[in-house]
């Protein structure tokens, strides 16, 4: 196996400043910093698990039609021609049609750099078609995390820099 990246908490400020712009008063500065202080890696289960699972920094209840943001406190270093292709839960998706807004969230090799210490975000919502609730419990594991390489054409000319999240690789959103 190649050994290409390492995750990161992004710093305590940057989580409190997203968390509360998220949040708004949800939690007092204490409660943020506790969040915070308790927020777990992402880790593989098992030797033969190809994605990180994300642990839910909170509990959070979603109602069926329901979507919510989670500043997850995560960021990632990676090697160059590397990109970390997020899903939800296996299960999630399975029991509960849990889905990430995007489809599959693209966090490439250069987003670790931004302004934002390449905080890794997390948008989903609750498509059940059947009226299930989902309930994230603080600690459990939410979406994963899995590593591709990648490669570019022979006439490829990029040069920009990357300073953000969403949009902020081209003029379109």
């Amino acid at each position: 196996m190649k050994r290409i990246a390492k995750f990161y908490k992004v710093s305590t400020k940057q989580f409190t400043e997203a968390w509360k712009d998220t949040f708004g008063s949800r939690n007092t500065e204490e409660e943020i910093g506790k969040i915070y202080e308790e927020i777990r890696i992402p880790v593989r289960a098992t030797s033969g698990s190809a994605g990180y699972d994300f642990c839910s920094p909170d509990d959070f209840t979603l109602a069926p039609g329901e979507t919510i943001k989670i500043p997850t406190g995560i960021r990632v270093r990676m090697e160059e021609n590397w990109v970390l292709k997020c899903y939800p839960r296996s299960g999630l998706g399975f029991k509960y049609r849990l889905q990430l807004n995007n489809t599959v969230g693209i966090i490439d090799s250069d987003y670790y750099y931004s302004d934002n210490e390449g905080h890794i975000f997390v948008k989903m919502t609750n498509d059940t078609r059947e009226g299930k609730t989902v309930e994230l419990k603080k600690g459990a594991g939410f979406m994963q995390g899995i590593f591709v390489e990648y490669g570019i054409t022979e006439d490829d000319e990029a040069e920009g820099i990357r300073n953000g999240g969403f949009g902020s690789t081209s003029g379109s959103v």
